[in-house]
């Protein structure tokens, strides 16, 4: 029998504060801001570490509630109303223009929709004009990375990464599919047990590409922002039109999982292999080759 994770002692408290808060949004969600951009992946790519540093920046404006709103991939069937009730009311944007001189972003960070095949055309249909960002690790590390953390989370069940890497054609077989004939439907294996295929960036990419154009997506090297941050955050920045304001933000690693145990180097090969075309396919968008391949 499966074990229940005990929650902790104060989650029905954050939860009947979060309806409470979702409740009032949804009454005033004609007010409320929509995002003008998205981080939208890569998992386990430090998409939380940088979604932490700009929402120091004066003008970008994060959710009311939780960073990840999961709205076009799981809680599509929720309505638009739901949606922005999520985001902060536009007279509190309107006051920061005014004092700033410059219109600030509202903006949430949900990996899984880099991945999800609805949330890209949900996205261009839905926010004509939003700007995207993705980061990219290491495929091989990633999968690793993200192994360690569906375990810890009780999403897993299978203990050897070798072994959930053998069963991953099975578990996702005709996933994407099913999703795609049942709009509103969810799956767990699609979720949470795509180590590699969430790893061939430029499949995922392309449909981002095709759908909202390159010109409104920014694709970072997540170890080029690690070894440098400052250089990504300027980068960001200009990308999305912003100029710099306040202090300098704080940069640091978040949600970082610690390793059972070391790769088997015979793996690593395998998977380095594996991954060495869908990595070429990532120069165009990267502009230069991955930093895991130099």
């Amino acid at each position: 029998m499966r074990k229940r994770r005990r929650l902790p002692a104060n989650y029905a408290l954050k939860r009947s504060a979060h309806a409470v808060s979702l409740t009032t949004g949804r009454l005033t969600a004609a007010g409320r801001m929509l995002p003008g951009f998205l981080i939208v992946g890569a998992q386990r790519c430090g998409t939380t570490s940088l979604y932490r540093a700009l929402a120091q920046h004066p003008l970008v404006l994060k959710p009311v509630l939780r960073k990840g709103v999961h709205y076009f991939d799981v809680a599509y069937h929720r309505g638009p109303a739901w949606y922005q009730a999520h985001f902060p009311l536009r007279t509190t944007a309107a006051r920061l223009r005014r004092r700033y001189g410059h219109r600030p972003l509202a903006f949430e960070s949900s990996p899984y929709y880099l991945f999800h095949p609805l949330a890209t055309p949900r996205i261009a249909w839905d926010l004509p004009g939003v700007k995207l960002i993705v980061l990219v690790r290491d495929p091989v590390e990633r999968a690793y990375s993200a192994h360690a953390h569906e375990l810890a989370r009780g999403f897993e069940r299978e203990p050897s990464f070798e072994r959930a890497v053998q069963m991953e054609e099975e578990r996702l077989a005709g996933e994407a599919e099913r999703l795609c004939a049942a709009p509103h439907s969810i799956s767990h294996a699609h979720r949470h047990h795509a180590y590699l295929a969430r790893g061939r960036y430029a499949e995922q990419l392309s449909r981002l590409e095709l759908l909202v154009g390159r010109d409104r997506v920014l694709v970072l090297d997540s170890h080029r922002f690690f070894a440098d941050p400052e250089a990504t955050f300027d980068r960001v920045l200009a990308f999305l039109g912003l100029p710099h304001l306040g202090p300098p933000p704080v940069f640091d690693r978040h949600n970082a999982r610690p390793r059972p145990y070391p790769m088997r180097p015979g793996l690593r090969r395998c998977l380095s292999e594996h991954f060495e075309p869908w990595d070429e396919l990532l120069i165009p968008y990267l502009g230069e080759v991955p930093s895991w391949r130099r």
